[in-house]
């Protein structure tokens, strides 16, 4: 026996190099769905916030109304009183559902880490090839 090293026939390397690009591609399907049930996580909870801004907004609109128009109405007509106090509930409304919204305009819906991986696996396999 010489200490020649044996290379591996074609066939061998592209039986090998299509096994190994099946597992890559399991493996790449296993991180988008992690992925992806992060992103959708965030997404529910700050709409969750959204509508808990909208809901406390609205609340918020008939308790302040009818305790702040009855405290106003003993300085301004009743109706004046109405005006102001459910001008300042319903932006206060709208900051809390702003701020919410914008939260949920940030989240980024491209899973970024598997499209950098898969870039690589891309550029791994055509070195592969050569």
């Amino acid at each position: 026996m010489s200490d020649e090293q044996i290379e591996p026939s074609i066939p061998e390397l592209l039986k090998t190099l299509a096994s190994d690009l099946s597992l890559l591609v399991r493996q790449e399907a296993r991180l988008v769905s992690v992925e992806l049930a992060s992103k959708a996580r965030r997404a529910g909870r700050n709409i969750l916030l959204v509508a808990a801004g909208g809901a406390l907004a609205f609340a918020g609109v008939f308790a302040l109304l009818a305790g702040a128009i009855a405290a106003l109405a003993t300085v301004l007509p009743v109706w004046e009183s109405a005006l102001i106090v459910g001008f300042v509930v319903v932006v206060i409304g709208a900051a809390l559902t702003r701020f919410a919204l914008g939260a949920l305009r940030s989240i980024e819906p491209l899973p970024k880490q598997t499209v950098a991986s898969l870039r690589e696996d891309v550029a791994w396999a055509k070195e592969q090839i050569r």
